[in-house]
């Protein structure tokens, strides 16, 4: 029988990783809140599931297929919305579902001033998008110890690829270069996330968490320099991050500082990073930029 995974979420992430899953036979069944979603999800070869709304049967008859499990559904103040809603389905499917996989944050660890954090550095999140995570992960864990289910949880550092780089900022002139002294933020490619969860896939450790992140932390100005250097841009002037006008949203970001180690998706699961620094990742997206461009 064709393996089968049902994406709870599907978005960026999932997408990337269903890339992978298609040409290899896989049926890839994914959720989406947004009905002008569907189509694009048709595109990539999955068959589309509206959920919240009116798809909650042909939801059901996928966890009964699947033998494979992403949630990608970020969670609210209530909670995990999947746990919320499919909790006890879940746990039946236990007999036959062989991988579960957990997308969360690095920002469960919090501020740590720059310093080095694994997977386990205590959680101690200083934003409240940091402790829903950490609560959401606790929430699956439970389950997971309750009734047997093999879950891997994924901590994802700041996620950029295609249509998520810096590129578009510099060129239209929106970057900004935001100076804060001992920032730094560890990020990974897309593609490298789907490498990480295929390689999991392949190889069960029920219970393993996973820190996903390239071996090149770096302060987030330095990332606009190089990219506005690959686009023979002017570099964007630096700004105090004291004095900076800034959203909320934008200045929480730069609440926590961390370098984040990944070396248990190496030795654990023996993958080999395809853009390990910030600069392959962004040479990679540019050449792609160009090649579509010159079609």
């Amino acid at each position: 029988m064709t393996r089968a995974l049902l994406s709870f979420g599907h978005g960026y992430s999932a997408r990337a990783l269903t890339r992978l899953l298609t040409p290899r036979g896989w049926d890839v069944f994914g959720t989406t809140r947004k009905p002008d979603k569907k189509a694009a999800l048709l595109d990539d070869g999955v068959t589309p599931l509206l959920w919240p709304g009116e798809d909650e049967t042909a939801v059901q008859a996928a966890l009964d297929r699947a033998s494979y499990i992403l949630i990608s559904a970020g969670p609210t103040s209530e909670g995990d919305p999947v746990l919320a809603r499919w909790q006890d389905q879940i746990a039946e499917t236990a007999s036959h579902v062989e991988w579960i996989g957990y997308l969360s944050t690095t920002g469960v660890y919090g501020d740590h001033r720059g310093g080095w954090v694994d997977e386990s550095t205590a959680l101690t999140p200083s934003t409240k998008r940091g402790q829903l995570r950490v609560e959401a992960e606790a929430q699956w864990q439970n389950l997971a110890s309750e009734v047997g289910l093999p879950l891997h949880i994924f901590r994802l550092a700041g996620i950029y690829g295609p249509g998520r780089g810096p590129f578009a900022k510099v060129r239209n002139g929106t970057a900004r270069r935001i100076l804060k002294p001992d920032q730094v933020f560890s990020r990974i490619h897309v593609d490298d996330i789907a490498q990480v969860l295929w390689a999991s896939m392949q190889r069960h450790h029920p219970g393993a968490v996973y820190n996903l992140c390239d071996d090149d932390p770096a302060p987030p100005e330095d990332v606009i320099a190089y990219a506005a250097k690959l686009l023979n841009q002017p570099i964007p002037p630096a700004e105090d991050y004291a004095t900076a006008e800034m959203t909320p949203m934008a200045r929480s970001f730069y609440a926590e500082s961390k370098r984040v180690r990944n070396d248990r998706i190496k030795n654990e699961l023996g993958v080999h990073l395809k853009y390990p620094t910030y600069q392959d990742g962004l040479l990679a997206l540019l050449a792609e930029e160009e090649g579509l461009n010159r079609m």
